[in-house]
């Protein structure tokens, strides 16, 4: 059943706020705390909270980037990215649920990643680091963890649509 358009915006609004206020929040934090004592070992040394500002984007993809280049493709080309997610999600008549939920968790996410860039000069605060065992994570944040669950909906409701028999879309069996 598709979403109805006052209903998408009240939750894209949700959505954003929630998103925002987490990230932001939990920004702040790690700068303060942990911009002090530099790291904190997370229980059972499953990874460690410890500040990093990242000049690219996911993974530090472009930090090495001349800072002109840097600023036009992680800022603009990533805020009109993001207005383009937001029309798409506002002017679609036909949403189901995940098709709407994923880009809307990644335009929340990616939003407050861009609030971090423009109000720290280019900069996005990272601090969380996962390790079990021998493999581990890059260091990220609330918003890159409300990305990767947007981009996990949206891989869901592919794979769905892929192999739904009703919608006569499955794929077919190879002999």
């Amino acid at each position: 059943m598709p979403l109805s358009h006052k209903f998408r915006l009240v939750i894209l609004l949700l959505v954003l706020g929630c998103t925002v206020g987490c990230d932001q929040t939990s920004k702040h934090f790690a700068r303060i705390r942990l911009g002090e004592s530099g790291f904190v070992t997370l229980p059972g040394g499953f990874g460690e909270l410890r500040l990093a500002q990242n000049l690219g984007s996911f993974l530090s993809l472009g930090a090495s980037l001349p800072e002109s280049l840097r600023l036009t493709l992680l800022t603009f080309g990533v805020g009109a990215g993001l207005c383009g997610i937001l029309i798409y999600l506002v002017a679609s008549r036909r949403l189901r649920w995940f098709s709407f939920a994923g880009p809307a968790l990644v335009w929340a996410g990616g939003t407050s990643n861009l609030i971090d860039r423009i109000a720290r000069h280019g900069r996005v605060s990272d601090f969380i680091f996962i390790q079990v065992g021998p493999f581990h994570t890059g260091i990220f944040n609330v918003a890159d963890v409300v990305i990767m669950l947007g981009f996990a909906a949206l891989a869901w409701e592919l794979w769905k649509q892929r192999h739904n028999p009703a919608s006569g879309k499955s794929k077919p069996e190879r002999s």
